[in-house]
Order: C-alpha cells, then sequence, then structure tokens
C-alpha cells in the first residue's frame, strides 16, 4: 500500500494537497497573525451555514466528540432536561454524555433504518414540559441516514425548547441554513465534508443561549460560553490551540468556497455515491437502507455470507483503499465513505479493485 492510501471512512478522510501543505509552517498562538487567521476561520465557518447575524463560530480543540460534550455540559444546565432522538450509535453516545455530566436525559428511539418522525417529537414535547432541549443527528454515520432536520427543528421551536443538532458528518455538504432554520446550536468538526484534518470540534450557538450559559459547565477545559468569552476578549484561544490544524482547515474552507460551497461539494458527493452504488451492485452487494434515505456521505452494505469483512478489508488495503467496518447491531455490514478531496475517478478504481478482490482466484 502507498503512504497515502484513500481513505474511504467518515473521517479523518482525504484531503487535498493544498491543505497538507497549511500545516507546514509553525504560528505563534498569541501572535497577531495567527488571532487573524482564527478569526478567518470563525467567520468562514458561520458562512457556511448562513449564520452570520445569528450565530457566533466557538472552535474547540478535540474531536467532534468533544465539541458535542462541550456542547451538552455548557448548554443543558442542572436544572435542564435533554431529549436525544436516536436511530443510531452516535444518539446513544450523547445519552451517554448526558448521563455523565449528570444531566436529566431521555430517549426516543427509531430502528437504525428509519428517520426520526417529527410528529413523535411534538408529541414527546407535549407529554413532557420538563424537556428544555432536544438534540438530533442530522446524518448518522452508523447507516448515513439523512433526518429531517427542517421538520424537527419547526417541531422544537413551535414548542418553545431549545435543539441542538449534530451535524458532524453533514455540515459542508448537506444544505442548512441558519437564517431560516431553528437552531439553537449546531456541532461539527474539521475532518469531514469540510476536508479539513482532525483535531478541531466546532460549535455554531446563538448568542442568547450562551450567555444564559454563563457558568453551567463542570468543565473548566470544555465551557463553551468561556471559550466563546475568550475568543470575543482578543481573539485569542483559553488553552494552546491546536495551530497547524487551523491553519488546515482556513486552508479547506478557503478551498470550498472556491469549489463552489456547499451545493458544489453536495454535487461532487453525490456524483460519487451514485457511481459507488451503481457499481456495488453490479458486483452483488446491497445497500442497507433504503436509497430515499441514503445521504451521500458514507454508505452501509450488507456484508454477503461468503465474504468477511477482514480479508475483504486487507485486500482492498492491500490495493490502495481503506473501508470502513459496520456499526450496526441488526446486520453484518461494511461502510464506504463518499466525502473528501475524491472524485468519480476514484470511486472507478476503488470499484475496479473491488472487482479484483472478488475474482476468483
Amino acid at each position: 500500500m502507498s503512504d497515502s492510501p484513500i481513505l474511504l471512512t467518515p473521517g479523518p478522510l482525504t484531503t487535498a494537497i493544498g491543505t497538507r501543505r497549511a500545516m507546514l509552517r509553525d504560528w505563534g498562538s498569541r501572535d497577531p497573525a495567527f488571532i487573524a487567521l482564527t478569526a478567518e476561520l470563525r467567520a468562514g465557518l458561520l458562512r457556511v451555514a448562513k449564520g452570520e447575524g445569528t450565530h457566533v463560530a466557538v472552535p474547540l480543540q478535540g474531536s467532534g466528540t468533544f465539541i458535542v460534550e462541550a456542547a451538552i455540559a455548557t448548554l443543558v444546565g442542572p436544572q435542564d432536561k435533554l431529549l436525544v432522538l436516536i436511530n443510531g450509535a452516535y444518539g446513544k453516545r450523547m445519552v451517554t454524555i448526558a448521563k455523565r455530566m449528570g444531566r436529566a436525559v431521555e430517549a426516543l428511539r427509531w430502528p437504525e433504518d428509519r428517520p426520526v418522525e417529527a410528529a413523535r417529537v411534538a408529541e414527546a414535547l407535549r407529554a413532557d414540559p420538563a424537556i428544555t432541549h432536544v438534540a438530533l443527528v442530522h446524518c448518522e454515520t452508523t447507516t448515513g441516514l439523512l433526518n429531517p432536520v427542517e421538520e424537527v427543528a419547526a417541531a422544537v421551536a413551535g414548542a418553545g425548547r431549545a435543539f441542538l443538532l449534530d451535524a458532524m458528518s453533514s455540515f459542508g455538504a448537506l444544505p442548512l441554513d441558519l437564517s431560516a432554520t431553528p437552531v439553537t446550536a449546531v456541532l461539527a468538526s474539521s475532518n469531514k465534508c469540510l476536508e479539513g484534518v482532525p483535531g478541531i470540534g466546532f460549535a455554531l450557538v446563538t448568542p442568547t443561549a450562551l450567555e444564559a450559559a454563563a457558568g453551567q459547565s463542570p468543565s473548566l477545559s470544555f465551557d463553551l460560553h468561556a471559550q466563546w468569552k475568550g475568543f470575543e476578549k482578543d481573539g485569542q484561544w483559553r488553552f494552546t490551540p491546536p495551530v497547524q490544524v487551523v491553519a488546515a482547515l482556513v486552508e479547506a474552507l478557503r478551498a470550498f468556497e472556491a469549489e463552489g460551497g456547499q451545493p458544489a461539494r453536495l454535487a461532487r458527493y453525490a456524483d460519487n455515491l451514485r457511481i459507488m452504488l451503481a457499481g456495488m451492485r453490479r458486483l452483488g452487494f446491497d445497500l442497507f437502507l433504503d436509497e430515499a434515505l441514503q445521504a451521500p456521505i458514507i454508505a452501509t452494505f450488507r456484508l454477503p455470507e461468503s465474504l468477511a469483512f477482514r480479508p475483504f478489508y486487507d485486500a482492498l488495503a492491500e490495493r490502495g483503499f481503506l473501508i470502513y467496518p459496520g456499526k450496526l447491531t441488526q446486520a453484518e455490514t461494511f461502510r464506504i465513505g463518499c466525502i473528501g478531496a475524491l472524485a468519480r475517478a476514484d470511486f472507478e478504481r476503488l470499484l475496479a479493485a473491488v472487482e479484483e478482490v472478488l475474482a476468483p482466484a
């Protein structure tokens, strides 16, 4: 396998050479040049979701899970109650986080192959006035299933509750307009559809929600209110920032805008998915989800009884392609991502590799 395999995963993922090159410079974290870079980062993240004027961007060192934990710790107070809408592993993780933080939490569940239903959410909110916050995963990376954000957001707003959206694997690719959709906080990370490298999570939050959360977080490092106030005071990170990761993400955002922004990125990923689905079906693999529910982020395929995952994975890895194991409880599956600095030629090469692996010896 080459030193740079094609990463067909939900992140980390294959990055452009320009993004990697941006990490070659060292930065002083308190230097005006890096403070300006951080300001560009925060403004660029807001533009992606049309959040200028309604939200503020609060980046945080760490993985996507770090920013989810920070948001729950900060925005859901000790007196509040969180309702998590679950149809996959990442919704379940939010429940685990809330419990670990000592927050009151309940779950509303759907099967792993069915989207969340806004009507059931509205009914649950009518039945329990103690619920103050609702959390949803936009694209559930367990399967690649797309949940109906606008409908759920409307139901939550109609009930007067706060809405936390985990857009980890959708931000930058799937449409999200914060000027039109009532979302209290959007949570995402650097190393997915923005095509940066791992190391930064970020929240786009309404200032009203942040102001109300002063002093609520039981964590020093994960206090988003304090992190925000630090940026507003002097443009600096409270603790040592991942300076090269910031530089890479700023370069990735510049490339994102040069490509044509969210519509162009979605079009490229959707083309990747079309090529992959047609080829995998031709080779005998069945998609786990109904295609109407499949987001062009990561696709889950049923593993044929005649095929063991590990040898299949190893054979593709030898040919320069890294896929992902399944994460389902109800079926043997594997996953192939559509995202990253990849285009249809990469997926045509993948399909040729799969066909070669399946060929009789």
